[in-house]
């Protein structure tokens, strides 16, 4: 992966030649595909210190234009050290995700044209591209007919647009008035599980509700949240003179992808007129594998679901979903047009639909995917996703040095090593991970499950082969020799 080294310096007014511009294009795209195609050459975590980026840089920018040649040395030279590598097959941390290189194509083709989707008229091609492209998804997850999709950054964006709808939807005139001074306002209760994403706890503080509004319901042994816990904290939430607003089911949680029960949530949130958001942010991709669909039963009851095709569905970073039965009520939620925005046509204005002004052309990344891979080409690795990660839970089960600590509905294994005469679990397992990480040929992350010390181990690379998983339990059973 080597750039060319021709000097090409910055004209002294415009942009770069087209002749320039296509050389360093072909240039760019080589050193991607070729990236790509020996992406197991990199160790999957940077080795860099912390500060060695930013060291290695000058303190401020060149007077002069530089050689783009040159810049392009330095990505190898000096960025690609910093990279840890989120699409290589053996990166098993957090949520593994990879893009595919049609995403990229996507991406490339969505900078240039560089349009901020606010109204129809300054970008028509995101306006009716982007719901055409979520409807196609949303059959193929196998949502009803009345949710609309409107695509945001992640689902933390996703999340807090349906706490706000679900706040807005009570008419407490919070949009014209406010909750400070107000003596007029009960306590507001949003409801989830103890093991629910934290940017639920970001939602609340940054809508004004506070920590304090947030109910985190325990969990049983299977880490779902324990549904009669909720009927109990509702009811004597209402009996204190508190306002349910909103109650937040998981399918598919951050530490051990569990299932929450959305069917049951749905019934409480129905019988008490709650709104009921679903978070499914990684989960949600395998709605579309049909084995997979008892999962998200009661989900075509929700007011409003999040998944973000990011994750899971082989699509650049960044494109999250809100699906909403009621699109008017989230227009109602944000919409607001100042006069130099003001337009004749009767249109869509992708401004109305949240906090943002101007969105970048995400819709267009997910098209090619899903016009390249086809439902077929998606719903086959998904499938073979979930394939190898019981098969490594099945190693886990048969080996005497090991435990399984969560059940494996999709593509995400917790485990620990438990070899016999050893005190301390949690450190050796901190230790096993902490060595495979430095050493640059896998890596995991952890989360704390019942108190103890838990591996995650997450496939989901485009690229990821059976012989990836295999790699990993060998350097994990060398690690406890």
């Amino acid at each position: 992966m080597k750039f060319e080294q021709e000097k090409t310096f910055a004209s002294d007014l415009g942009d770069m030649e087209a002749e320039n511009f296509r050389k360093f294009g072909y240039e760019i795209i080589d050193f991607i595909a070729d990236y790509f195609e020996n992406i197991e050459k990199f160790p999957v975590l940077s080795q860099n210190q912390p500060n060695d980026l930013k060291n290695a840089l000058p303190t401020s920018a060149p007077e002069k234009g530089e050689d783009f040649g040159e810049v392009l040395k330095d990505v190898e030279k000096l960025i690609l050290p910093a990279v840890t590598h989120w699409n290589h097959p053996n990166f098993h941390g957090l949520f593994s995700t990879s893009t595919s290189s049609v995403g990229v194509f996507g991406e490339m083709l969505s900078a240039a044209f560089d349009m901020k989707a606010m109204l129809w008229r300054t970008s028509p091609a995101s306006t009716e591209l982007e719901p055409v492209v979520l409807d196609w998804l949303r059959q193929m997850m196998n949502l009803p007919e009345e949710f609309k999709g409107i695509i945001y950054d992640t689902a933390s964006i996703s999340t807090l647009h349906a706490i706000a709808m679900a706040r807005e939807k009570l008419n407490l005139g919070i949009r014209e008035n406010g909750m400070s001074g107000r003596t007029d306002l009960p306590l507001l209760r949003v409801y989830c599980s103890e093991q629910t994403h934290n940017s639920i706890d970001k939602a609340v503080i940054l809508l004004g509700l506070g920590q304090k509004s947030l109910v985190k319901i325990p969990t049983n042994e299977r880490f779902e949240m324990d549904v009669e816990k909720l009927r109990e904290a509702i009811s004597d939430d209402l009996s204190a003179g508190h306002l349910p607003i909103c109650v937040i089911p998981t399918v598919g949680t951050t530490s051990s992808s569990s299932v929450d029960n959305v069917e049951k949530c749905a019934d409480i949130c129905e019988r008490n007129n709650i709104w009921l958001h679903v978070d499914t942010a990684y989960a949600g991709s395998v709605a579309i594998v049909p084995e997979f669909q008892h999962y998200f039963r009661g989900m075509n009851r929700a007011d409003s679901i999040v998944t973000n095709p990011h994750k899971w569905l082989f699509t650049p970073f960044d494109l999250s979903v809100l699906y909403v039965k009621d699109l008017d009520l989230l227009k109602q939620t944000f919409s607001l047009v100042a006069e130099y925005l003001k337009v004749s046509e009767t249109v869509t204005n992708q401004m109305d639909y949240g906090i943002q002004l101007g969105r970048r052309f995400r819709s267009l990344k997910l098209w090619f995917v899903m016009r390249y891979f086809g439902q077929e080409g998606l719903i086959a690795r998904l499938h073979e996703h979930c394939r190898l990660a019981r098969l490594f839970a099945n190693w886990v089960d048969d080996s005497p040095d090991f435990e399984m600590l969560a059940p494996v509905p999709f593509a995400l294994v917790c485990f620990r090593a438990c070899p016999k005469n050893v005190e301390d679990l949690d450190a050796l397992n901190e230790k096993i991970m902490n060595e495979i990480n430095a050493s640059g040929k896998a890596y995991l992350s952890h989360t704390k499950l019942n108190g103890k010390f838990t591996l995650r181990l997450s496939v989901g690379s485009i690229r990821v082969e059976e012989r990836h998983l295999r790699k990993v339990w060998d350097l994990l059973n060398r690690e406890i020799r």
